[in-house]
């Protein structure tokens, strides 16, 4: 077995006086689709966040491509190859979307075939159509679509979606997935967490979930869909 893309490894992570991970631990490996699972408030997002240096992790280890990130800065950890579609999208809503989607361009994992205008635009035909429209003329699926092709220009090692689907309609959340199972078949390792159990154990490989800080339950899709006792412990479905 190879190393890990990602280990993380005794996590623990708090806001001031107020810890939010205890020993927290996952791994991914090169190819996979991994999820991070659980209701709202038990640390998904700042497990995330402590993986790209926006939150500091204050104990632990986390292990990137065999090098220790724990202690770099945040756009340290993004040059290295990790690219972040966060919570509510944050793109540019002065920049054009040809802009956004040019804006931090790179090649981080020497990519023969990277991304590029083009296969964003063939990924997400929506965008071609909008792509002289400013980002807050954009609709929330459309914002959405232009976050995860900013995040796949930079040609990270490893995508990172937080709440991917959040807030979307039906026929956009489809849409998403469409373009998750597709980066799957290219390779592309992904990191997400979404509440959709019922079409993440169609497109991941493996699931977290985070009960309070701590991992509760670690194992894969087919595991996860024969036990839907773990649904409605852990997630409230």
């Amino acid at each position: 077995m190879t190393e890990p893309l990602l280990r993380v490894e005794g996590l623990e992570t708090a806001y001031g006086t107020s810890q939010v991970l205890f020993g927290l631990a996952l791994e991914i490996r090169a190819g996979e689709v991994a999820t991070l699972l659980g209701r709202n408030g038990m640390g998904k997002t700042t497990t995330l966040r402590s993986i790209m240096g926006l939150t500091p992790a204050r104990a632990g280890a986390i292990t990137f491509r065999g090098e220790r990130i724990e202690r770099r800065a945040a756009d340290a950890i993004a040059r290295a190859g990790i690219a972040l579609v966060p919570e509510g999208r944050q793109i540019f809503p002065n920049l054009t979307v040809r802009e956004n989607l040019v804006a931090f361009a790179d090649n981080r994992c020497g990519a023969r075939d990277p991304w590029t205008l083009e296969r964003v635009y063939a990924l997400f035909p929506r965008l071609a159509e909008r792509a002289d429209n400013l980002g807050n003329q954009l609709s929330g699926g459309e914002q959405q679509m232009l976050a995860i092709g900013r995040a796949l220009m930079t040609n990270p090692h490893l995508l990172v979606l937080d709440e991917a689907t959040e807030g979307l309609a039906p026929l956009i959340r489809e849409e998403i997935w469409r373009c998750l199972a597709a980066l799957r078949a290219a390779g592309q390792t992904i990191l997400v967490v979404d509440k959709y159990v019922e079409r993440l154990v169609r497109v991941a490989d493996r699931h977290t979930i985070v009960e309070r800080g701590r991992v509760a339950w670690q194992g894969s899709s087919a595991e996860l869909d024969a036990d839907r006792g773990l649904w409605h412990r852990y997630l409230g479905v």
